[in-house]
């Protein structure tokens, strides 16, 4: 989704939204390492604050809305976050708070139902389905839970209550910050077709600005698209996905998953760099790895995510949920690198970066689908053919054509991590 914020559609007739059916919630904290940060800082709420180092090389971990409403955002430079807005307060991160935080809140998910699907540390879909004879309706299920988390943990939330995991989170991002939306099952489409492209789940800048040179400017514009035409446009897969997305139609499930069953690799350098162009290569060289080890185990991942750690030792994490599971380090890398350049990075020194499949499964229990774009031997069989050609002339042997030349000299090591 794109960090641009939206407003919330307006619904017609007073009744309460019937939420029957609607077992989907997402459950995301508002401004979650501020809201954090200031549980000890009580009387800086309401003040513009930012999250980071002091120091002119550091990155904003995160804001409150207040400092927000100057245009400061998470991994912004903390030097043109301070132009911005030079009134705001600056707190160092608390990352083991952030961390006893956010297991206290997955513990109060617990107590609802056994499906939950962890997106990040404060985030999660919730399947309420099992839960709704014993603590009553989604609605009610929301309220209890914010009621919950604002009681015992300081910090509020605001959660969007659905049929499907699409609507759930663009209820929960539209309802920010503090505040609960529900969507009928009968208003989904209505509900979506009032909002600009840009609140489709997928469509970033670029994207966007795509789809308006197509005339494509609300949801009902892109939902009214002949599919073909969208192919053309945007290619069958991301063509299909957004044209689907735009009525509404999102089969998934909400997936419990152990965030510590992963597989990945990271990268810390001897010195600190800014150039994207080495960033993306060694992305592309962490993916390819991290992809040969899933394989090597025989597992496929559902969640693909980064790290990033600048120079003042500020880490970040992103994830992105695909439809299917894969193993394909062409998928997985794509994955990273749009994760990556969301982030909207200008010339940020960077410390570290990682690759990491998440929410594993053996190979036979989720088989690879294949796109609509692949060759007819596709991208999995042309990592295969790496696979037994580096079991038999070492690894590295084969690899992709932009790492053939010599590593750069800033590459100090890399770390297997595999839990």
């Amino acid at each position: 989704m794109s960090r641009r914020q939206f407003a919330a559609p307006t619904r017609g007739g007073s009744e309460p939204p019937d939420d029957t059916g609607c077992t989907v919630l997402h459950v995301d904290m508002d401004a979650f390492y501020a809201s954090a940060s200031l549980i000890s800082r009580p009387e800086l709420r309401g003040r513009p604050v930012i999250i980071g180092g002091a120091g002119g090389r550091s990155v904003v971990l995160s804001a409150t809305y207040e400092a927000r409403a100057f245009g400061v955002a998470s991994a912004m430079p903390m030097a043109r976050a301070r132009r911005l807005c030079p009134q705001a307060v600056v707190i160092e991160p608390d990352h083991r708070r952030y961390a006893a935080i956010s297991e206290a809140v997955m513990a109060t998910f617990a107590t609802i139902t056994d499906s939950v699907e962890p997106l990040s540390l404060d985030e999660a879909f919730l399947d309420v389905s099992g839960a709704v004879r014993r603590l009553g309706p989604p609605t009610q299920i929301a309220e209890q839970l914010r009621d919950t988390i604002a009681d015992e943990q300081g910090i509020t939330c605001s959660v969007g209550v659905a049929s499907t995991k699409f609507v759930a989170k663009l209820a929960s991002t539209l309802a920010k910050p503090d505040g609960l939306i529900v969507v009928p099952r009968e208003e989904v489409v209505s509900f979506l077709h009032q909002l600009p492209v840009g609140a489709i789940w997928g469509v970033g800048d670029k994207t966007e600005e795509h789809l308006h040179r197509l005339g494509l400017r609300t949801v009902a514009d892109l939902a009214h698209t002949p599919l073909e035409t969208l192919q053309r446009a945007l290619g069958d897969v991301a063509g299909r996905s957004l044209h689907d997305l735009a009525w509404g139609r999102d089969p998934r499930s909400v997936v419990p998953e152990r965030r510590e069953k992963s597989i990945g690799a990271d990268e810390t350098f001897a010195h600190d760099i800014d150039d994207p162009v080495r960033i993306h290569r060694e992305l592309l060289r962490l993916a390819d790895r991290t992809a040969a080890r899933a394989r090597s185990a025989g597992m496929t991942g559902r969640t693909v995510s980064i790290k990033v750690r600048f120079s003042d030792f500020t880490t970040i994490t992103r994830a992105k949920t695909l439809r299917h599971h894969t193993d394909v380090s062409r998928d997985i890398f794509a994955t990273a690198r749009e994760l990556y350049d969301r982030l909207g990075l200008q010339r940020a020194r960077i410390r570290l970066v990682g690759v990491r499949l998440e929410g594993l499964v053996p190979s036979a229990v989720a088989p690879i689908q294949a796109t609509l774009d692949e060759p007819e031997h596709g991208w999995r069989e042309a990592d295969r053919a790496v696979d037994r050609a580096s079991a038999r002339f070492g690894a590295g042997s084969v690899r992709p054509a932009s790492l053939m030349p010599d590593r750069p000299s800033g590459s100090q090591r890399e770390r297997r991590d595999l839990s």
